[in-house]
């Protein structure tokens, strides 16, 4: 039976102690380092049109290019990207999410952690791990997507498992009016850095945010 193919990383840190500290965990853990960088950009010219899986990116590289620019920059290499950092700097960790990171996880996590981070983004795994969680509760306004009354109505009975047809009739709004709250409701949440795609990536959202609540069970009260 054919071994499965190792994963493919490569790493964006300005401190080449990182930088080595990560690869030599990296290749001890059976991965393949394909480029080692300290910038974005110089990732890119040292790939030299080579792919990899998962790019480690710290946030604060002094390059003169923003958070958003970095990320996105690295995804358009094909990669998932996990976000490196100090967990302190919340509104950077934000702006990652937001611009389409995939995880994050602390310069203090131990390796192993960071190890088992790379490999669950490398099988496109979404890293909701505490990290979020920390970064959330040091800072209230990373969690508010700052939903309107009628947003959180809305939320609150799509989320509960009623069809948007049924909202918009409970609301006493048209269906294409309830459909435009979802939408904004959506986009809100991706603006945080909370993305919630799907209706069960919503009730989530809900209930982090205590627009609904669950019982023992997780059924809706």
């Amino acid at each position: 039976m054919p071994q499965p193919a190792a994963v493919r990383v490569a790493i964006v840190d300005d401190h080449e102690s990182v930088r080595l500290g990560l690869k030599a965990a990296c290749l001890e853990s059976g991965f393949e380092v394909t480029a080692a960088a300290a910038s974005v950009s110089e990732l890119w010219v040292a790939m030299a049109g080579r792919s990899c899986d998962v790019i480690v990116l710290d946030l604060s590289l002094g390059d003169g290019f923003t958070v958003t620019e970095n990320v996105q920059h690295a995804r358009s290499m094909g990669a998932a990207v996990l976000v490196h950092s100090i967990a302190d700097r919340v509104a950077l960790v934000r702006e990652a999410l937001a611009a389409g990171a995939a995880g994050v996880i602390p310069k203090s996590a131990a390796t192993s952690t960071v190890m088992a981070a790379i490999a669950a983004v490398a099988r496109g795994d979404v890293l909701n791990n505490l990290e979020w969680a920390s970064a959330i509760d040091a800072d209230r306004e990373f969690g508010k997507a700052q939903l309107a009354q009628r947003e959180r109505d809305v939320l609150h009975l799509y989320a509960s498992g009623l069809p948007l047809s049924q909202v918009a009739l409970k609301l006493n709004i048209k269906v294409s009016t309830a459909k435009e709250y979802l939408d904004r409701i959506r986009a809100k949440y991706v603006e945080v850095g909370r993305p919630a795609r799907s209706k069960v990536e919503l009730l989530r959202r809900a209930v982090e945010d205590g627009i609904l609540a669950l019982d023992e069970h997780g059924h809706v009260e």
